[in-house]
């Protein structure tokens, strides 16, 4: 049996850290975790300038000075070729788009998606990767991924060599879809649509603590995540999309979305792929494909986790992480 494993330094293709006081213990626990992440920009004020760029990364580093940072900033506006170039500078490796409303800090989202293709334009022609959030804000709630694949796909054809990941993929169609489009238009997996379904937030009672945007969805949908996760295929790589909040802004009325997963992310995939027998294909789902789609070496560093079961913490940081006061079966 299997005691102990060796795997790259993971990466994090999708991490939000937050701002203020918080930001400083959710960078140093990332750190603790992975060697490179891509830090979301849903901050508020949000991170939308060569200048609020260069702050973020600073504040990300200070907290955390061996975590690699890339950046992204968000679609609010149209911005002009110069904007682009000055925050590709400073550490910006893509654009996220957030739909007006649909989720934490989008009250400046786009409206439609079509007024900020001059910008779009200007990411395929500099090479910047284009981030989705892909849920149609006025859909029924565990629709909102499959309704927003038209959009998808009108931006395949009029952007053919834009480099494109639909974030957090949660739905059978959205990860059919991804298998046929084009080499350059991938999908990040998070743990927890690897292994929640919406019974696991609405089922035999409310649990806030896994309420999440995308929705975790049905248990066909869950499947279909799963399978891509472990197809081995190149366009899905992992991203956790940690995205902590305070108990008190969870367990309350209009909860906010987000699960904190950083701390038990790559114990839970290990778990995961170990059930499907698919461990061999884990360093590429952490480690490669994501680095080889944004343009970045990969991770030469490597992590050992032991086979040794511990109780994941009823808080950390403040927030409740993801499968609180359960037991895991791997760690570091």
């Amino acid at each position: 049996m299997l005691k102990q494993l060796t795997l790259p330094l993971p990466d994090d293709f999708h991490i939000h850290l937050r701002q203020g006081s918080d930001l400083a213990n959710y960078a140093k626990r990332a750190a603790e975790q992975f060697g490179r992440v891509l830090a979301m920009p849903n901050t508020e004020p949000p991170i939308n300038s060569a200048e609020t760029v260069k702050k973020y990364k600073e504040e990300i580093l200070a907290a955390a000075p061996n975590l690699d940072v890339l950046l992204t900033f968000k679609l609010n506006k149209n911005y002009t070729e110069q904007e682009l170039l000055a925050m590709q500078k400073n550490g910006v490796a893509a654009a996220k788009y957030y739909p007006f409303g649909v989720t934490t800090n989008s009250q400046d989202g786009v409206s439609k998606i079509e007024d900020i293709y001059p910008t779009i334009s200007l990411l395929e022609k500099l090479d910047l990767v284009l981030s989705l959030h892909g849920e149609e804000l006025d859909a029924y709630c565990l629709d909102r991924e499959r309704e927003f694949l038209k959009h998808l796909e009108k931006l395949c054809r009029e952007f053919p060599k834009l480099r494109i990941v639909l974030e957090h993929v949660s739905t059978l169609e959205a990860v059919e879809r991804i298998f046929d489009l084009p080499q350059n238009i991938v999908a990040t997996i998070t743990a927890h649509h690897l292994i929640l379904t919406i019974d696991d937030v609405i089922g035999a009672s409310l649990k806030p603590q896994n309420f999440c945007k995308p929705l975790p969805n049905s248990p066909q949908d869950r499947d279909a995540v799963r399978r891509a996760a472990f197809s081995g295929n190149r366009k899905f790589f992992f991203g956790t999309d940690s995205a902590p909040h305070p108990l008190e802004k969870k367990e309350c009325l209009g909860g906010a979305a987000g699960i904190y997963s950083a701390p038990v992310a790559i114990p839970i995939l290990i778990e995961e792929f170990e059930k499907e027998n698919k461990l061999d294909l884990l360093p590429n789902f952490i480690a490669g494909f994501g680095a080889d789609f944004y343009k970045v070496p990969r991770q030469t560093k490597t992590v050992a986790y032991i086979k040794e079961e511990w109780q994941v913490p009823k808080t950390i940081d403040g927030a409740v992480p993801l499968r609180a006061g359960e037991i895991l079966k791997w760690q570091k």
